[in-house]
């Protein structure tokens, strides 16, 4: 059995949606999962990035992109209130439930059905009274594991989010996840040098 490591944050629709879809894009196959939560804007700002929902016409276009995926692939979805948002206390909360498959579903869905705030404090302590986290999610100790996941993924060498990792090799994105199956499936690409050449070229221009 293989493991897999899903690296998200909840303030990514993209996230959300790969999360729905992951049982169905790798149905038949012998894998085990473990979610680890990051801090997405920790990612931009280690590459000197911005989000997608900091640059206005793009984040139209990706509310659009969104929507139209989630209608392809069956996922209600609906936009959160505001949005970007802070998620930290969402990151914390499901590190301190135990970021399982059903503590992280739970909170993908107070974040993407409904339209409501995501922040909002009222929903926020009723989502905490419903997994009932085994820590404080505002102790020292599950601050410190979340800046801790987000070192290590930009050590990895994680960019965005959602990220899947095996063995390894890591694949970004919802778009990713039919290659994430054939990896799984033991697809000869894999096998080959091609993984390491296709990433060898250098760049002609650098800015």
């Amino acid at each position: 059995m293989k493991r897999l490591t899903f690296w998200f944050d909840f303030i990514s629709p993209f996230a959300y949606l790969a999360f729905e879809r992951l049982p169905q894009a790798l149905e038949g196959l012998s894998y085990e999962v473990e979610y680890r939560p990051v801090l997405f804007a920790g990612l931009l700002q280690h590459w000197g990035q911005k989000g997608p929902a900091e640059i206005e016409p793009k984040r139209a276009w990706t509310f659009r992109h969104v929507h139209w995926l989630a209608h392809q692939q069956g996922t209600p979805i609906d936009t959160p209130l505001k949005h970007p948002f802070n998620p930290l206390p969402l990151l914390r909360l499901a590190q301190a439930a135990g970021p399982n498959r059903r503590v992280v579903e739970a909170v993908f869905r107070h974040v993407w059905l409904g339209g409501a705030d995501a922040s909002d404090a009222a929903r926020l302590a009723a989502l905490v009274e419903q997994l009932a986290p085994a820590l404080d999610p505002q102790g020292d100790a599950v601050k410190q594991a979340l800046r801790d996941n987000t070192e290590e993924a930009v050590r990895r060498g994680l960019f965005g989010v959602p990220t899947v990792e095996l063995d390894g090799r890591l694949f970004w994105g919802l778009d990713a996840l039919p290659m994430l199956r054939d990896a799984l499936q033991g697809g000869a690409w894999f096998d080959g040098p091609t993984w390491d050449e296709a990433a060898t070229k250098r760049p002609g221009v650098v800015r």
